[in-house]
């Protein structure tokens, strides 16, 4: 998969669906006044920003492995603390942080036991961890209509759907896995509407995540049978997409 990108293609790919789980998330967590956060796989940064929003930039810090989304989330939010390190290797010590989030990003890591459990050290005693991911398994997550597509013209075709926390319940068992407890498992809903099918689909062609690693696999004929099979499989524009995030919430 490829995250190694320019933060607006970020943005018109996957960012104009995170933007809206941001406040979500950050309530979920309880994040108030006077407490420091960190914002684990920030991307460029749409929770980062809602969490500036709330505590001002000093009190905000987030990490991503991408150096073009570190770039953008510093640019963006000035004043936060913004470094390139993986979740599974945070450098920060032990109990830093009041309330440590990640948003869409748990099923993208390398070893999502080792990042939750790193979002728990680096979290205070009876500190919140919080993240959702989309409910790739239950095809309720943004990209459900185009990896229904790719599932017709490619039954084997990796969808997500397999990852961690894309499931009901797997992430709140991921926490408890973490050493978390008091876990509370719920879902987070966004409706993003779309002008025409063009401007839905024109993202899926900037290389981004999983989704435009499979575009860029297949050659012009297949971008082609993959994207008219996408064009019956949705509605008439314009046309709403809903989707559904798995959220979790634990105490260290």
């Amino acid at each position: 998969m490829n995250f190694d990108v320019a933060a607006e293609k970020y943005d018109r790919f996957m960012g104009r669906y995170s933007r809206l789980l941001s406040a979500q998330l950050a309530d979920l967590a309880g994040v108030q006044h006077g407490q420091r956060v960190l914002d684990v796989g920030c991307g460029p940064g749409a929770l980062t920003a809602e969490l500036v929003s709330r505590l001002g930039a000093g009190a905000v810090t987030a990490v991503d492995p991408s150096a073009p989304f570190v770039a953008a989330a510093r640019a963006r939010n000035p004043g936060a603390n913004v470094l390139q390190a993986p979740a599974e290797q945070l450098p920060f010590a032990d109990g830093e942080f009041d309330a440590t989030l990640a948003q869409l990003v748990v099923h993208l890591m390398s070893d999502p036991a080792a990042g939750l459990a790193e979002m728990a050290r680096v979290t205070r005693h009876d500190g919140a961890v919080a993240a959702c991911v989309w409910d790739y398994a239950g095809r309720t997550d943004p990209l459900s209509g185009f990896w229904q597509a790719a599932r017709v013209l490619d039954p084997e075709v990796d969808d997500e759907s397999h990852r961690a926390g894309t499931r009901e319940g797997h992430l709140a068992e991921l926490f408890v896995a973490a050493g978390l407890h008091d876990v509370e498992d719920s879902a987070l809903a966004v409706s993003l509407e779309h002008s025409s099918f063009e401007e839905w689909w024109e993202p899926f062609t900037l290389g981004v995540g999983p989704a435009g690693a499979y575009v860029a696999s297949l050659g012009p004929e297949g971008q082609a049978a993959l994207r008219e099979r996408c064009r019956a499989t949705l509605p008439p524009a314009p046309f709403v997409v809903t989707a559904r995030a798995w959220a979790a919430r634990g105490l260290v």
